[in-house]
């Protein structure tokens, strides 16, 4: 089959990126793995950041604390590397593309270190793959090669992320935030990834939340998102003149998991918790602008993208260069209610809705 790293009955350690939608894209490589050697161990060595993710994946048997991608600390790395020597690692799938996240591997003396050429770091990896152009492959597609041989075909389309339901943890999450009594809640997730130019206006999200509302009464309205959007959604509630709950800061990320897991419908800009939403099969409509919905659209059937196609987009820039910030203030509120009406029809019909 081509297949490249661990065998049967062995174990790999996966060094693991450091963001939430780069975290979710992980699965399928995950997947693939656990396809080819279903006995094979696997473990994912990542920073606290994003570790709630990998809890959620059924393939992974153990997540170990590494330490942040972007610092060196190499004697923490030297230390962490000689502690994971006992666990005799077959095999190292190395995602990131830094020098540094190549480090731990190879003070654990794991004999098969896989991962693309990178940032100077030939001589930590012996079983190399180029790094693709900067309109290669996306992301999951990326990660999911290295379960080949670097040079072998793929066989098939790489799976959507998937991640698994805990209905224990939902149901302590909805018990301590009192939501979702008479039915699932409606998240709205206001940040954004690429900056201001990439957000969509307070007032139309307030505009969503009033006609929300008066759809479905009985579903909590919740804004979610980390501290830092606190402010932004409390102008929004504050606009919308409902009872919108702003969670923002006041959830961890496994907290945030677990509500968007069990929501009715989610709204968002291009962000890590659009990619969860996605790998939940949750009803969905994403709002892109300066990013390219090509390149980063959320993975699932249920998932509808808002995207105007306007000549200036997507230019990915944080501020907007022609000052109008037209791709994301012309994606009406009614437009995005409808499409999310239509989604969440369709999650009760089992039906697949149209991209």
């Amino acid at each position: 089959m081509g297949e490249s790293g661990a065998t049967m009955g062995s174990r790999a350690l996966v060094i693991a990126p450091n963001t939430i939608g780069d975290a979710v894209m992980v699965q399928p490589l995950l997947a693939l793995l656990h396809q080819q050697s279903p006995r094979m161990r696997l473990d994912v060595l990542c920073s606290s950041a994003v570790a709630p993710l990998f809890r959620c994946m059924a393939e992974v048997d153990d997540v170990i604390d590494g330490p942040p991608e972007g610092r060196t600390l190499w004697a923490t790395r030297w230390r962490l590397g000689l502690a994971l020597r006992a666990q005799r690692y077959h095999t190292a799938y190395v995602l990131p593309e830094s020098r540094v996240s190549a480090l731990v591997p190879w003070f654990a003396g794991i004999r098969e270190r896989i991962g693309y050429r990178g940032q100077s770091r030939a001589l930590l990896l012996n079983r190399i793959h180029e790094a693709p152009r900067t309109n290669g492959p996306k992301t999951a597609e990326r990660f999911a090669a290295l379960a080949f041989e670097a040079r072998a075909p793929r066989p098939g389309s790489v799976p959507d992320p998937h991640l698994a339901r805990r209905t224990q943890r939902e149901r302590i999450v909805r018990a301590k935030f009192d939501i979702g009594r008479e039915a699932p809640p409606i998240v709205l997730c206001t940040a954004a990834r690429g900056g201001e130019s990439h957000r969509w206006p307070a007032r139309h999200f307030a505009s969503l939340i009033a006609m929300l509302a008066a759809e479905t009464p009985e579903s909590d309205l919740l804004l979610l998102g980390p501290a830092t959007e606190r402010a932004a959604a409390t102008e929004i509630a504050a606009l919308s003149g409902q009872a919108a709950r702003n969670l923002c800061g006041e959830t961890s990320l496994d907290e945030a998991i677990a509500i968007v897991a069990q929501a009715a419908g989610v709204v968002t800009a291009d962000s890590g918790l659009m990619h969860v939403a996605a790998a939940y099969a949750r009803p969905q409509v994403a709002l892109f602008g300066p990013s390219d919905p090509r390149r980063a659209q959320p993975r699932s059937p249920r998932a509808h993208v808002e995207w105007l196609h306007l000549a200036c987009s997507p230019c990915d820039e944080q501020t907007c260069p022609l000052v109008h910030h037209a791709c994301m203030q012309r994606i009406s509120p009614t437009q995005v209610f409808e499409a999310l009406s239509r989604a969440m029809r369709f999650e009760t019909t089992g039906a697949r809705p149209s991209r």
